[in-house]
């Protein structure tokens, strides 16, 4: 039998092994944005999990644009030499093919939060906060912070953070970076018309509410060198009425794709506090299939996709180009591998492990 997820894909100048990608998930584990020794094995985990593409989590492209201290950054000298090494540690154990990318990101009026299992709110007046910025002065939800609404100027330098945090994530060694437009951060406010009520060139229209999103990635894009390749997560819809949503997805995702991505990872919500989503397995994989067939870019389909099979028939039915696991690969760091052995596919294994491989056909034999 052949396989569709563990079929080669090309994206940029790389050609990947396999369909399946690791989504980016924040650890909450750094120390002024420098990762620790928890990243050590956790990123090795994911290297050998045998996923072809793994993307580390949302990475703050300046201080006050982490979501809370404990955030991972690259914006100093001792983030990017943090990074490079424990990247150098995963590389060693990553299965030949694998590709590591870091989602760089400014929480935007979210930041300035604590992690969440001390509740993740706002900060309080005794927990070191700082002041946070979006596109208007409209606080996320009642009693966060209230941002400070971005002028140009103020603009012109978080374009200019993105491209720094992307000079240092190819110094660092990455393969690639995410752009994070999506959950409610900085650039998906400015997407939103339920946080953007701007009336100059980034407000208003969707052309102008774009804009920031298309600014940064074609700067990053023209910061970086040809065998590094970029993406972009949206949140395609806020299941909110009167917000971002799927036919404004889509066109965002073709002048992006014009912008220099080559893939958009279909996310959702996370900007309208309340919002009732509906969540359930492959609840978001109907917009990652819009994107897919109306926007002519790679397109990454997430949120709980946990079933190999699952994941077998949303590429083999040409709805996504790829699927992307969090939760799932939390739960089953070999999932790749199980997947193999439930579809039928090669994959390698690293050495010391391959005597699991019998026992993870017997788990799946019918």
């Amino acid at each position: 039998m052949t396989s569709s997820l563990f079929s080669p894909i090309t994206l940029g100048p790389v050609t990947l092994p396999n369909r399946i990608a690791v989504a980016p998930m924040c650890m909450y584990s750094s120390d002024d944005g420098s990762p620790s020794d928890w990243h050590i094995q956790h990123w090795t985990q994911l290297a050998i999990s045998g996923a072809a593409m793994i993307t580390f989590e949302a990475t703050g492209v300046e201080r006050r644009g982490r979501i809370s201290h404990r955030c991972v950054g690259l914006y100093s000298d001792a983030n990017e030499a943090a990074v490079a090494a424990k990247l150098a540690v995963a590389r060693r154990f990553a299965a030949p093919g694998t590709v590591f990318g870091i989602q760089l990101a400014h929480a935007g009026r979210k930041a300035s939060t604590q992690v969440p299992w001390l509740g993740g709110g706002p900060l309080g007046k005794d927990q070191d906060p700082w002041q946070t910025v979006g596109p208007s002065a409209i606080p996320f939800a009642p009693g966060w912070h209230v941002p400070e609404a971005l002028d140009e100027a103020g603009i012109e330098a978080v374009i200019g953070h993105f491209v720094q945090a992307a000079q240092r994530a190819e110094r660092a060694g990455l393969d690639f970076v995410e752009i994070h437009g999506a959950h409610g951060y900085l650039l998906h406010e400015f997407l939103s018309p339920l946080s953007n009520k701007r009336t100059d060139r980034y407000g208003g229209s969707l052309e102008n509410r774009m804009r920031l999103v298309l600014e940064v990635t074609k700067a990053v894009r023209a910061a970086l060198p040809p065998r590094m390749f970029v993406g972009v997560r949206l949140s395609a819809s806020e299941w909110t009425e009167g917000g971002f949503e799927i036919d404004e997805a889509v066109e965002v995702a073709s002048a992006l794709k014009e912008a220099g991505a080559v893939y958009i990872c279909a996310s959702s919500g996370g900007n309208a506090h309340g919002a009732d989503i509906r969540v359930k397995p492959l609840y978001q994989a109907h917009l990652a299939e819009a994107i897919h067939r109306r926007a002519g870019i790679a397109t990454r389909a997430v949120g709980l996709i946990t079933r190999p099979a699952e994941a077998e028939r949303l590429i083999a039915e040409d709805r996504t180009d790829m699927v992307a696991l969090a939760r799932a690969i939390l739960a089953d760091p070999r999932w790749p591998w199980r997947a193999a052995a439930e579809l039928g596919a090669d994959i390698p294994i690293v050495g010391q492990y391959q005597r699991s491989w019998p026992t993870m056909r017997h788990w799946v034999s019918p």
